[in-house]
């Protein structure tokens, strides 16, 4: 076999920013964490080399395994996520690529080449390009790929595909190294590879905990959670709630199941206040960063993300989570079974200015317009959001598993820390 010698080690996780295995596992311990649907990773490199030039964590249980593929110059290059959707296929879910201009090139430098391609089942994808990286124009097209292209046959313990194959134009036999990788990383260690997890609510009950104070990536100091404001109530005879886009294609993007009934609407609300250099005056300020559906008066035990048809964990990456998608910066809270009569209404209310087709409210309540099902005895409430693209839907349950609050996030609140 041509090609250089390649030594193989495996561990229970990697460290990218010391460049070193964490836990080295025999090749007996890997195949059964393997077996058992354990994560673990195996990293690859030329006999002799101190840095990798693939490493590649497995997570049978998280339905996932991930790629990264090293340059000669100990950068990482390509990203690969893939996820078991089948009993024996793998989806080529994601795939990062960065070229660099040279040699002294910091790895993701941002004004990198890079390209990225997501694929999702029934033949969906995108395919995005940036050769001038992040501050260069971006195209996106569909890809053009074979369903073999798409898929990778689940391999079995040992017999893994080499990705970096084609950079390094082949490689020779593949031994098992005599010792770990034991850093090759400019720093300390820092946390080990995990399998992606999806977004969660972060500081949802923070916001609605008057006195709590918090810090976000955008909010100055001095910000604290002050009493929620009052909203209106909502009428949901059917006992299914909706929530998306009043606009939106069909039918309601999410529904959730609760008891029939009144129920009322809140929006939080932060106060921070900060030494305007503009205005050369301390200046105080308001923010409404979300608003809450209270089904019962029970302290939230767990949160859950709401899932609308289609919609699968699998697949979304680390962070990442589903909601309902908005062009106009809007949502609403509805009854799933007059959601025809009442965003029909709401689309004459706002398209048409029909004023006998929808109830204007006050905006300081976080909510703008009413619409009414009379005959249904049922309501759809609109709110803003601050801007367009995809909003979670958070359900908060109560110890007994019951649907305590259903919450959206309409500002964007990055870093938000409980002090």
């Amino acid at each position: 076999m041509g090609g250089p010698v390649v030594e193989m080690s495996h561990a229970e996780g990697w460290d990218f920013q010391a460049g070193a295995e964490v836990g080295p596992l025999s090749p007996q311990e890997a195949r059964a964490r393997d077996s058992a649907g354990l994560p673990y990773v195996v990293a690859y490199r030329a006999a002799g080399s101190a840095g990798p030039f693939e490493v590649r964590l497995v997570s049978w249980r998280d339905h996932y395994a991930g790629v990264w593929v090293y340059d000669e110059h100990g950068r990482r290059v390509e990203h690969l996520e893939l996820r078991l959707l089948d009993e024996d296929r793998l989806l080529r879910r994601y795939t990062e690529r960065w070229v660099y201009a040279g040699p002294e090139v910091p790895e993701f430098e941002r004004s990198s080449d890079r390209t990225v391609l997501e694929l999702f089942p029934g033949g969906r994808g995108s395919l995005s390009r940036r050769p001038q990286g992040d501050a260069g124009p971006m195209t996106v097209t569909v890809p053009d790929l074979a369903e073999g292209e798409r898929w990778l046959r689940r391999p079995a313990f040992g017999s893994w595909p080499l990705f970096s194959a084609d950079r390094s134009g082949g490689v020779g036999s593949i031994r098992c190294a005599a010792a770990p990788f034991t850093g090759t990383g400019p720093g300390a260690a820092g946390d080990p590879w995990s399998p992606p997890r999806p977004g969660g609510p972060g500081g949802l009950i923070a916001l609605f905990s008057p006195g709590t104070r918090i810090t976000t990536g955008d909010h100055r100091e001095n910000t604290v959670v002050l009493e929620p404001d009052a909203g209106p109530r909502l009428r949901v005879p059917s006992g299914r709630l909706a929530v998306d886009d009043p606009l939106g294609d069909g039918r309601p993007r999410i529904t959730i199941e609760i008891p029939p009934g009144t129920y009322p609407l809140e929006t939080a609300q932060i106060g921070s206040g900060y030494h305007s250099e503009f205005e050369d005056a301390w200046v105080e300020r308001t923010d409404s960063p979300a608003v809450r559906l209270r089904v019962s008066d029970e302290p939230v035990a767990s949160w859950t993300m709401a899932l609308g048809e289609g919609d699968d964990l699998r697949l979304l990456r680390d962070g990442h989570a589903y909601g309902f998608d908005t062009g106009g910066a809007t949502g609403c809270f509805a009854d799933a079974g007059a959601w025809p009569v009442l965003q029909d209404r709401y689309r004459r209310a706002m398209a048409d200015n029909d004023p006998d087709a929808g109830e204007d409210l006050d905006p300081d309540s976080g909510f703008f317009l009413r619409t009414v099902d009379e005959e249904a005895s049922a309501d759809l409430l609109a709110f803003a959001t601050d801007g367009d693209g995809t909003h979670p839907v958070w359900v908060g349950l109560d110890a007994s598993g019951g649907v305590a609050c259903v919450v959206v996030q309409v500002a964007w609140l990055p870093d938000l820390t409980v002090v």
